[in-house]
């Protein structure tokens, strides 16, 4: 599992600025969830030496009501699910009592605490901390999160005393496929898991035995073993289809990294919500096979039904490559296709991809579309070759292809897609361009010089 960091600290002492440094983005799914603060942001960290949950948990007054504003329930789970907590403060504020009370409240859960001094651009390191020491947690590490100064040397470590999780690319091994039924609550997950146990079930225990209460339950279909990778943190058997449970978005991401394949969860009658299509984009960032599972299908109309479909399509565009299967988890319909879909995605996400074929499909591509011109020379692309796998990667080789615009790479995905038949799995592209043996080089012969060198090789040639 990926291992899960929290930034905490007063209003305003720059949290969510240090977020968006380490996740490389401005766009972090932000849950707006019953139970769940309005303004907690969840992400991947991108900068250090590996991948890890990171959590803003919003600002803490700590003053007034002392241990209390941490103590509130949602903010409390946060920072106990996490691995290793920064805390940040104002060096031009200086430290205040509410600094003090977060301390003490710190100090009570007892977790792994780095100081942060943030906001010490144009200000000595050491005389940005030299205030914060009397906080007793060790030596207060100075930054500029708006400009970057001191944040890669900050997470190497804090990184340093994490463990590193095992793999970036999960693979199936004797435990099969591990499969994430990840989706919004009362969309049906925990209907869907007990389906899947419970029709036709050969094999099926829970174990737990990870970090965090995340559970893997082991099970057989038809043969083949497979790994559900539960993430309601609630699974014991006889419960399985409680209605409501509780949901985690840090388990649910650490869900996805860990899995093979992830089944995303829709409910039909609510249609998409921005919380859907902010989590299947994570999953297409995290790069693994998906099933779209459209829940609560039965008892609808066929106008309905069509209405749903044509909705899911203009919400959710960026999905066409996922396999998608309508079902009833209640009654099981359509249930039963799901773990051939697994398999297919699973399959089309690990697939070896030759060379030659990778570059034919390429040169009819541009013979049936040619790429456009950039200042009046046309881009070439020259051969492709597999560069990774699940979810898999096809390099593309040229000049100019840094000027290949959106529209064309969307080209080259889907008829590649297409042509490979692939389903299930994102294919990435990456494009390279080869270095010009020539560049820069001046040619010091005059035209007369060059003229008589062809004539010399001419005459040597018929000799």
């Amino acid at each position: 599992m990926l291992p899960v960091i929290a930034l905490v600290g007063r209003p305003n002492v720059g949290k969510s600025t240090l977020f968006n440094r380490l996740t490389r983005s401005r766009d972090a799914l932000v849950a707006d969830l019953p139970g769940l603060t309005r303004d907690r942001q969840y992400g991947i960290g991108k900068m250090g030496a590996f991948p890890y949950v990171l959590v803003d948990t919003g600002g803490i007054s700590g003053e007034a009501e002392g241990i209390d504003p941490l103590m509130e329930r949602q903010v409390r789970l946060a920072i106990e699910q996490a691995d290793h907590v920064l805390l940040l403060a104002d060096a031009r504020a200086g430290c205040t009592p509410g600094d003090l009370g977060i301390v003490d409240s710190l100090r009570r859960l007892g977790k792994a605490v780095t100081l942060v001094v943030n906001k010490s651009d144009g200000m000595d390191t050491d005389v940005a901390g030299l205030e914060f020491h009397g906080l007793g947690l060790g030596e207060p590490v100075a930054i500029a999160a708006s400009q970057g100064r001191g944040v890669r040397s900050l997470i190497d470590r804090v990184l340093e005393g994490l463990t590193e999780p095992q793999g970036d690319e999960p693979s199936a091994s004797e435990e099969g496929i591990k499969i994430a039924v990840v989706g919004r609550p009362n969309v049906g997950k925990s209907t869907l898991v007990n389906r899947l146990l419970g029709e036709e079930r050969v094999v099926a225990f829970d174990q737990p035995g990870t970090t965090r209460d995340s559970i893997f339950i082991p099970f057989q279909r038809e043969g083949k073993a497979y790994t559900l990778i539960d993430t309601a943190g609630v699974r014991r058997r006889a419960r399985v289809s409680e209605a409501v449970e509780k949901f985690s978005i840090i388990k649910t991401l650490q869900a996805i990294e860990t899995a093979n394949v992830v089944i995303l969860v829709l409910d039909a009658r609510d249609g998409v919500t921005e919380q859907d299509a902010t989590l299947a984009g994570h999953i297409i960032d995290s790069g693994r096979a998906l099933v779209v599972a459209v829940n609560k299908w039965d008892g609808m109309g066929h106008q309905e039904r069509d209405q749903v479909k044509a909705a899911l399509q203009r919400k959710l565009p960026f999905l066409d490559f996922a396999a998608w299967r309508y079902i009833s988890a209640l009654h099981g319909s359509g249930v039963g296709h799901l773990p051939g879909l697994v398999d297919e995605a699973y399959r089309n996400a690990v697939r070896d991809l030759a060379t030659p074929e990778l570059t034919r499909l390429l040169e009819q591509a541009v013979f049936d579309h040619q790429p456009p011109l950039v200042h009046g020379r046309r881009i070439k692309l020259r051969y492709a070759h597999q560069g990774g796998r699940n979810p898999p990667v096809i390099v593309i080789h040229g000049n100019q292809t840094e000027a290949l615009p959106d529209a064309y790479r969307r080209y080259l995905n889907n008829y590649f897609r297409q042509a490979l038949q692939i389903r299930g799995t994102p294919i990435r592209l990456e494009l390279k361009t080869g270095e010009n043996p020539f560049a820069g080089r001046k040619n010091t012969l005059t035209p007369r010089q060059v003229h008589k060198k062809k004539r010399l090789a001419r005459f040597v040639k018929r000799k």
